[in-house]
């Protein structure tokens, strides 16, 4: 049985292969997976937050989509991964709660997909599949043999990407 590393909310962590990255309950938030082929280097963060600029108290790099990807991608090139292989996955986003209010404010979800996508943009880190959106959970796993992601879901059953 191949070690399952947990990643807990604005947590990350990396891993060399034949490990799993797996983090549970991804409502909002977005679990984004970096993973280098050739080295099969991979790197998972739980983002709660689109951005550290706007909160006082942002330490914690893993809480935000602008910091902790960039910290995550650090890590992975400690660890030995190439900056121009890394590719990236994600998934979560949801708006778990329906408001009257139309207000941007509550829609963290969304606003943490575009943060996460604007961030890995201007690293260059190819996004290649996401599972975002919806108003479900997500638990996912990610394989660092194959750089598979696979996403759990109540109601809406299990897929990879």
């Amino acid at each position: 049985m191949t070690d399952l590393t947990k990643v807990g909310m604005a947590d990350m962590n990396t891993v060399y292969s034949p490990g799993i990255l797996t983090t549970l309950g991804l409502g909002s938030c977005v679990g984004i997976c970096l993973y280098d082929s050739s080295t099969k280097i991979s790197g998972l963060v739980h983002v709660m937050l689109p951005s550290s600029e706007q909160i006082k108290n942002n330490s914690n790099t893993a809480k935000f989509a602008d910091t902790g990807i960039v910290k995550l991608m650090e890590d992975m090139l400690k660890m030995g991964a190439k900056r121009s292989r890394i590719v990236s996955k994600i998934a979560g986003g949801s708006q778990m709660f329906n408001f009257n209010d139309t207000s941007d404010i509550m829609r963290i979800g969304t606003r943490n997909v575009a943060a996460t996508k604007e961030t890995l943009r201007m690293l260059n880190i190819p996004l290649i599949a996401e599972d975002t959106g919806g108003n479900y959970g997500r638990t996912i796993e990610l394989y660092s043999e194959t750089g598979i992601l696979l996403i759990k879901t109540i109601g809406y059953g299990m897929k990879q990407i």
